[in-house]
């Protein structure tokens, strides 16, 4: 056991003061971590030692505590995650046949409570506990009975040691090779929801075991972190850099002070190559870029830091400010594409391939998505495992308003080879485009969605109806939503119903009974049913009746999704005119007179219902069309896309 070890785990601290990030807290601070880890790079290992503490915010008498223990996911075929998974997610499998153990493991090996004033510490005891099934095999969540309970208001501290072994990464977390990305790594307390708390009716622990389709949901704290690696490690984490020290026995440790964030996760490997960069803020101040790459990626930098700037300048001017003094994004290798598209406070993983050409923008797209999860996984901490979609499906959302401001909206994917596509009608195909769009209902806990769905109805179908909402409402009342929301909730636990009630609060505001009270019939389609939206130009016939020329535009609606729609008739005469209907027949016939023949006709001509799911029947022209043509070439160009998919699927 290497000296370092020993010191650490005989309770010498290295005593490296951090400096504080904020004058005052941004966040409630409920949960507050000092640990010490040291990395065997050899066999994988860590050791550890972490001081929590722990404050009971509620009016409850908590009388036993729960812990994620996430490592253990990966601890053998046993576990839920890898029942669920198969040992494979997002493209990569796990090797069992590895020289390397390629399983991953956490155990405490003690755990004490302290005591106060003359008050002896305690050596407290745990039990694994299913809260989600009934897999005793599952060890990813701990109990912890308190023989003295945690009063309202109270703080317990606890001492732990643990030890955890590290997987051959697949799925967000591990090593590969001398490369580690080092996620959900620590024994980590579920969050305490009193009553009124999202759903919560009476006061219960909400601590999920770790799905195969579940990502993470924490309370606020501060961090201080002491990593010891080989000196030539380069170690980047969550937060900033603080100090750094060597050791005779060929180590280093290296300090990380993190504030008002919900988790830590840190990377080191021998052979990054660093960039740095800034990006001012046009109102004053700036955000620090670290970015970490593979020196054989090194002629992509620029393309990674000017994403970057780009996500902090769009969110900031329409959402909110990043209150953070720096952003960390690493750059996997290849073999490591397990751990490519990650999101940590502060800190994200991007993911690309050597001679990535440039009009192929998946690094772009990766490094723009996996910062958007700052605001709505991190500033908005809602509840990913049971409402993925309040953070994965806006992040995708704003994706494609990013991507497609910044890089054009028909070619912000892909522009290669005459091959074009945006990023947002990429969102839309991955949930139009589905043998039955009905395929279920975005809401719910993540683990419980419709088998293999989890991506389109948490991602694609989320982006897709948040176009929608923008559509029927417009931009700038859309942003005043999403601002407001980002207001009222950051560095909180919203839920569902919080965003619905501002949305039921703006949209009468700014638009009166345009669509009714409020906007419950719309999330009741979209967000909590499985309606499909289809309307199409039927028919369009111009006659002369007593010499005046008249025009019949019939529009059907195929799907028992009902929105309104708008359609515009364009006449031989340059004129248009714009109907407006509710939708909710099933047929609905316009009679329109004018001096004039209708040349063609559209159905929501601004596709303002995005969610409609076959564009190419929302239109009829009396005159020679190309579109037979165009058909063709947006099906093949759907192709294309769909082949290339493998790398533009995030976290």
């Amino acid at each position: 056991m290497k000296v370092a070890l020993l010191l650490l785990l005989s309770g010498f601290g290295f005593a490296q003061s951090a400096k504080p990030i904020f004058p005052q807290p941004l966040s409630p601070r409920l949960a507050n971590y000092q640990i010490d880890v040291t990395l065997d790079p050899a066999t994988k290992k860590l050791n550890g030692r972490e001081t929590l503490t722990w404050k009971n915010a509620s009016s409850d008498v908590i009388r036993e505590l729960r812990f994620h223990l996430y490592l253990n996911a990966f601890r053998n075929e046993k576990s839920t995650f890898m029942r669920e998974s198969g040992g494979q997610l997002r493209g990569t499998t796990i090797d069992r046949n590895e020289k390397e153990n390629a399983y991953g493991s956490i155990d405490i090996l003690s755990m004490k409570r302290r005591g106060s004033g003359n008050t002896a510490s305690e050596t407290l005891v745990y039990q694994y506990i299913q809260p989600d099934d009934s897999n005793a095999s599952d060890h990813t969540v701990i109990r912890v009975p308190l023989s003295k309970a945690v009063g309202p208001g109270e703080t317990i501290t606890l001492d732990l040691l643990f030890k955890a072994k590290l997987p051959k990464i697949f799925a967000r977390t591990g090593f590969s090779r001398d490369f580690f990305l080092v996620g959900q790594w620590f024994p980590k307390i579920g969050v305490y929801e009193p009553a009124g708390t999202r759903y919560a009716t009476v006061g219960q622990w909400n601590c999920h075991q770790f799905h195969a389709n579940s990502e993470f949901y924490a309370d606020y704290g501060v961090y201080d972190v002491n990593i010891t690696t080989p000196k030539e490690y380069w170690v980047s984490a969550t937060g900033l850099y603080q100090s750094e020290k060597l050791h005779q026995n060929g180590t280093k440790t290296i300090l990380y002070h993190a504030e008002d964030v919900v988790d830590f996760a840190w990377t080191a490997s021998p052979h990054f190559e660093v960039i740095n960069d800034k990006w001012k803020r046009p109102s004053g101040g700036e955000v620090s870029i670290e970015l970490v790459m593979q020196p054989e990626h090194r002629n992509q930098a620029q393309r990674h830091i000017d994403a970057a700037k780009a996500a902090l300048a769009y969110f900031d001017k329409h959402l909110g400010r990043y209150p953070f003094p720096n952003l960390t994004i690493v750059d996997p290798p290849l073999h490591a594409s397990g751990s490519f598209g990650m999101e940590y406070p502060t800190f994200i993983t991007a993911g690309t391939v050597w001679a990535m050409p440039n009009g192929a923008r998946f690094p772009e797209e990766v490094t723009i998505h996996e910062f958007g999860h700052q605001y709505f996984m991190q500033l908005l901490a809602s509840n990913e495992f049971e409402e993925a979609w309040l953070d994965e499906g806006f992040n995708q959302y704003y994706e494609g308003r990013i991507m497609d401001e910044t890089y054009g909206p028909h070619s912000s994917q892909i522009d290669l080879l005459g091959f074009r596509m945006g990023d947002m009608e990429s969102s839309r195909d991955g949930y139009v485009h589905q043998n039955n769009p009905a395929i279920g209902s975005s809401f719910g806990n993540t683990w419980q969605l419709p088998d293999g769905q989890y991506g389109v109805l948490t991602y694609f179908k989320t982006a897709t109806w948040l176009r929608t909402l923008e559509g029927l409402v417009g931009s700038p009342v859309m942003d005043e939503i999403m601002q407001t929301y980002f207001i009222r909730w950051q560095f909180k636990h919203p839920n569902g119903q919080n965003f619905i009630d501002i949305v039921n609060e703006i949209v009468p505001k700014r638009l009166g009974s345009k669509y009714g009270a409020d906007m419950n019939w719309f999330f009741k389609q979209v967000l909590y049913g499985e309606n499909v939206v289809d309307y199409s130009l039927h028919s369009l016939k111009n006659k002369t009746l007593d010499k005046k020329k008249q025009t019949i535009v019939t529009i059907r609606r195929s799907g028992d999704g009902m929105v309104p729609v708008d359609i515009l008739v364009h006449f031989d005469n340059n004129k248009e005119v714009t109907l407006h209907w509710d939708g909710k027949e099933h047929q609905r016939q316009f009679t329109l007179t004018q001096n004039a023949k209708a040349v063609w006709a559209t159905v929501d001509p601004r596709q303002k219902v995005y969610m409609d799911t076959n564009f190419n029947n929302n239109s009829l022209t009396l005159e020679p069309s190309s579109a037979p043509a165009a058909k063709f070439a947006a099906k093949f160009l759907f192709w294309v896309q769909n082949w290339m998919q493998w790398l533009a699927w995030l976290a």
